[in-house]
């Protein structure tokens, strides 16, 4: 009887997985023999030099051949294995298949045998995945950081970068992390890029977007707050989507994700200290030399420190419609902690002027948030309407309010429009000709006198 070969197998074992729906236990039932397997056949290839590409599928089937002759293996625990190799080699280890699974968006590796992903909106260990031992871990991260320019060792044992997709991997290894090497990606979602994805998922309603969508194009300037992994990068890649093709648009970020799609986008990057003593390159450096570069708008991934002031001076002097993040649990937090981190600037200036100097700057903050099902949602876009006893004043537009969980725990409520006021914000969007807006608050070209 004719062998099957082993690519063969391995194209069976991704229809059998496809046909079947089976998982990696179903295939190699016996993992304890699989690891055993896997990590002589790594460790050999370590001290090997690996061979053209046309030789590289046989280098691999002989390498497999030798270290199994002997055990009694299907085809598909061959194929499998091999799969597992060719990742190794071609890929990026164990944790190929779970950058190209489009249904994961987050991956947290906390030591070799513990991995967790997020699906849906929902944390769960995945079993079926592991790795060798921590040195396995730290080679996996040099190979996903490395085509962007970025290092890791025990001089250098953090990064923060992004990978060739978009995606963003956070990466620390000892003597940082005692417990070992530790990696979290959060993907990129290619589909997740036009305001319709979001209307489409509940994230926000018709109206909201529309709403916004004036209000990017009327030159508002917006922060956008929100908790960790609620969107807030996704949210502002969106928004900057409505901005015009005919605008420069400097965009500065510690990582780059943003994807803008318009013909004139300078994309600036921090950079880090390196081994060469290179000098470190903050966001609060990009900022301010930013203003010399004839931006008509500047958008800033996240702002998280002295940045903020040069950020907020750069909305109050002429670059309207500038755009940015900020680490917050509401417009109330992103307020005190913008108020923060000016202060941290090292200016000298009263609570109250700084006040006034986020009141002019700011006209629109969208929060964000990762509700307790999982799915992300604007809850809140709303204005700031000066001051009062010396404190910010603070009105919505659109709010998200929650009702309560349904039988499946998904969360329940609705959205609300506040139309009996017109927005402050209303006259500068009207100013630049666009009037989609008026329905929302009952208003017709005629009223306005147009």
């Amino acid at each position: 009887m004719k062998k099957t070969s082993l690519l063969e197998a391995f194209n069976i074992e991704r229809k059998v997985k496809e046909l079947d729906n089976l998982n990696d236990y179903d295939i190699f039932p016996d993992k304890k023999l699989l690891d055993e397997l896997r990590t002589r056949i790594v460790e050999n290839l370590i001290d090997k030099e690996i061979p053209e590409e046309k030789l590289l599928k046989q280098f691999i089937n002989d390498e497999i051949d030798e270290t199994i002759e002997g055990y009694d293996l299907t085809n598909l625990e061959r194929a499998h294995l091999y799969n597992l190799i060719d990742n190794e080699i071609n890929g990026y280890g164990p944790l190929t298949e779970l950058l190209e699974d489009q249904n994961i968006t987050e991956i947290m590796v906390n030591s070799p045998k513990e991995i967790y992903i997020e699906m849906d909106g929902q944390i769960m260990k995945d079993e079926s995945v592991s790795f060798i031992n921590d040195e396995h871990i730290i080679r996996t991260i040099q190979r996903l950081i490395g085509p962007v320019g970025r290092t890791i060792d025990a001089s250098n044992p953090m990064v923060d970068s992004r990978l060739e997709d978009g995606s963003r991997i956070n990466a620390v290894i000892p003597p940082l992390s005692t417990k070992g090497p530790v990696i979290t990606i959060r993907k990129f979602k290619e589909e997740m890029t036009h305001v319709e994805d979001m209307i489409r998922i509940g994230s926000m309603t018709p109206y909201m977007a529309t709403f916004l969508d004036a209000a990017v194009r009327g030159k508002c300037n917006i922060v956008i707050c929100g908790g960790t992994g609620s969107g807030k990068t996704t949210l502002l890649n969106i928004l900057s989507g409505f901005i015009s093709d005919e605008e420069r648009i400097i965009t500065i970020e510690d990582a780059a994700e943003l994807r803008l799609n318009q013909r004139h986008v300078i994309s600036l990057e921090t950079r880090v200290t390196n081994y060469d003593s290179d000098k470190e390159i903050t966001i609060r450096d990009l900022v301010i030399n930013s203003l010399r570069m004839r931006p008509d708008r500047i958008i800033v991934g996240e702002v998280r420190g002295k940045e903020a002031f040069d950020m907020l001076q750069a909305m109050n002097t002429g670059h309207e419609g500038s755009m940015t993040t900020l680490h917050a649990n509401g417009p109330k937090d992103a307020l005190n902690r913008l108020e923060t981190m000016v202060l941290m600037s090292g200016i000298d200036i009263p609570i109250k002027a700084v006040r006034e100097y986020m009141v002019n700057a700011i006209d629109l903050i969208v929060n964000i948030d990762r509700m307790s099902d999982g799915k992300r949602k604007v809850t809140s876009i709303c204005e700031l309407n000066g001051m009062k006893e010396d404190e910010i004043i603070i009105s919505e537009i659109f709010a998200f309010h929650q009702k309560g969980l349904t039988n499946k725990k998904e969360v329940d409520g609705e959205y609300i429009l506040y139309d009996k006021k017109i927005p402050n914000v209303y006259d500068k969007i009207v100013s630049r000709g666009i009037r989609e807006i008026d329905f929302m608050f009952h208003l017709d070209k005629k009223k306005k006198g147009k």
